[in-house]
């Protein structure tokens, strides 16, 4: 099997549907280690015949790579049933190899069930959103913390909040998949980080590079 080219947001979640781990690999022709690291993704592909190998030029599906949140390339995403199980950033031959070899395993050795963990859901999950929203009059919901963002969107929003003296109170949607599934649907913001002032939405980095600019942060933050 040779790597699949995604060039549609439909292929793309058909490929990643996938049970096994799908490793996709979001690269642009002007970045010479992103194209490098597509000739060590065509050498992987014998060798793990279970595992699905897709690229993406991420430049010519802007809406995958930002619901992906490539900031940069080469950017190696690991998915499993259309979930990111793992993201390795930059070109790195030695531990691309690696966590392919280390994920691949999981497929190939029988997982034995495990009692499904009780989901928030409705009137509950709503009022959970409801308090964390409401804990800091900013909150920002991000991937990873203040001192160690995960993503370069959530970075880049800390900054911002940083540069501008603003105090806030941050939530890792990494570390719990109700609140990190339900807020999309609970404010109808399909991406992360999220920003809340006094309790309401006011948007990702790009709507917050906008009130910076206008200075309505500063007017928000402080009324």
């Amino acid at each position: 099997m040779a790597v699949i080219e995604l060039k549609t947001a439909e292929k793309f979640d058909e490929v990643i549907s996938s049970s096994n781990l799908t490793v996709v690999h979001f690269w642009a022709p002007w970045s010479q280690p992103s194209v490098d690291m597509n000739v060590v993704l065509d050498t992987l592909v014998p060798d793990y015949p279970k595992v699905q190998f897709a690229k993406v030029e991420a430049e010519e599906l802007p809406a995958i790579s930002q619901r992906c949140e490539i900031s940069a390339v080469p950017t190696f995403v690991f998915f499993r049933s259309k979930t990111a199980v793992e993201r390795l950033n930059g070109a790195n031959p030695a531990e691309l190899t690696k966590l392919v070899k280390k994920l691949a395993a999981v497929d190939a050795v029988p997982q034995p069930l495990q009692p499904a963990a009780a989901a928030l859901t409705g009137k509950a999950l709503d009022e959970r959103l409801k308090s964390l929203i409401n804990s800091a009059p900013v909150m920002l919901f991000m991937k990873g913390d203040a001192q160690t963002p995960r993503c370069g969107f959530s970075r880049q929003i800390c900054q911002i909040l940083a540069e501008n003296g603003v105090m806030y109170k941050s939530f890792d949607i990494l570390t719990d998949n109700d609140v990190r599934q339900g807020l999309k649907k609970y404010s109808d913001w399909p991406t992360y980080p999220q920003l809340y002032i006094k309790g309401e939405l006011q948007g990702g980095l790009d709507i917050v590079k906008e009130l910076v600019k206008s200075g309505e942060l500063k007017q928000m933050v402080e009324a």
